[in-house]
């Protein structure tokens, strides 16, 4: 699919890390962008600088993502792009000892709930949504309707000491990536995955620099950080070539993550 002034694309989480990466890359490329978000400052300042829209969302509400894609397609057409970028993450273990008192717990069930909402059962409603958008579309020239990139994780395959949930929830992205490439397949819709490993998100750069140091040499190489735009040009890259489907691809410096 060729990326220019006819192509529209939404981006979930898109007002900051690898969404607002996403959301620069597309635009830079042509293409109107939507920026889904619930960071409602950013995600207006960015829209208007890309000359796009935003849509505050909480991809957890049914009725908020409708709205959010109405507004949208309203504002710049039907999306023939969805870029899943909303996620969340905690480190909590699955039972422990108190250090201090003995005390013995386990993990929360409504913190583990919550980010399965929010990054498998979240993610698939932004899919199933837009998919039923893009059915309507008129097919390009060489058969495609759309295209969608989600965003797992390596801890879907590397999780580590307190990742149960979030390591779960993005094991259930790539898990759901052929099955739903295979359910779109007779429409034309591509739908692929990538899984990110350290990065330099916002989140990152409020980590002391000598972890900072410490997770860039753990990288085989490229001995540093992953960029926000190396996962936005990825991303591009599984929009623009046709034959990338069902895949769910790292995108890591070939690290492999030890227990902690």
């Amino acid at each position: 699919m060729k990326i220019d002034a006819s192509i529209s694309v939404v981006i979930t989480g898109g007002a900051s890390g690898l969404g607002e990466a996403s959301a620069r890359h597309f635009a830079a490329l042509g293409a109107r962008v939507a920026i889904f978000d619930m960071n409602q400052e950013r995600g207006e300042a960015l829209a208007a600088e890309l000359g796009g829209v935003f849509c505050k969302v909480n991809v957890t509400s049914e009725a908020e993502v409708d709205a959010a894609f109405a507004k949208a397609r309203a504002a710049i057409g039907q999306e023939r792009v969805l870029i899943n970028c909303a996620g969340v993450g905690n480190a909590i273990k699955t039972a422990s000892r108190d250090k201090t008192s003995g005390a013995i717990k386990h993990f929360p069930l409504d913190s583990f709930d919550k980010i399965i909402q929010i990054n498998l059962v979240g993610t698939f409603r932004c899919i199933a949504k837009s998919a039923a958008g893009m059915l309507s579309l008129p097919p390009l020239a060489d058969g495609e309707r759309g295209a969608i990139v989600n965003t797992a994780s390596v801890a879907a395959q590397d999780g580590q000491i307190g990742q149960a949930a979030y390591s779960a929830s993005k094991a259930g992205v790539v898990g759901m990536t052929l099955p739903i490439a295979r359910d779109l397949m007779n429409d034309g819709i591509r739908v692929n995955t990538i899984l990110p490993g350290i990065f330099e998100t916002p989140l990152m750069a409020s980590a002391p620099e000598n972890v900072r140091a410490a997770l860039a040499a753990s990288v085989p190489f490229p001995k540093r950080l992953g960029q926000p735009q190396e996962f936005a040009e990825l991303a591009a890259f599984m929009v623009q070539s046709a034959y990338f489907n069902g895949e769910a691809v790292r995108l890591d410096g070939a690290i492999r993550m030890p227990p902690r």
